[in-house]
């Protein structure tokens, strides 16, 4: 990946984030947030090469999530606001959220497959 805002571990957490199952956009953009206090857009734009309508589309759903907050800079002049985002909590505990779900999809796959087996051995 090409992220030029990301350490080579911080990629490779976003690598395993998308394994998890949340999307490329929203991996990138959440890994990168955590590393800081707080970040602008640009920045963010910046760091993941992600254009800006990604990137607003995927912080929407990180504070969907609460994962995120956003918070409006003032700004002389017209144009576009500035938004600054923060994490809501520490990256651990959202790591701690990811897990709880993959654990959750792993018991559904192991049901899944325990069903399979049974129905095998009644309909043969």
């Amino acid at each position: 990946m090409a992220e030029k805002g990301l350490t080579k571990e911080q990629k490779e957490l976003v690598d395993k984030l998308i394994e998890a199952g949340l999307q490329k956009n929203i991996a990138r953009t959440l890994v990168f947030v955590a590393g800081r206090d707080e970040t602008k857009s640009r920045d963010i734009e910046d760091a993941t090469n992600l254009r800006q309508p990604e990137v607003s589309i995927a912080m929407q759903d990180l504070r969907e999530r609460g994962w995120v907050t956003k918070r409006d800079i003032k700004k002389e002049g017209k144009g576009r606001p500035v938004h600054g985002y923060r994490l809501d909590n520490p990256i651990e505990e959202i790591i701690k959220e990811i897990e709880e779900k993959e654990r959750e999809r792993i018991n559904e796959i192991e049901e899944n497959l325990e069903q399979i087996k049974k129905l095998v051995d009644s309909a043969f």
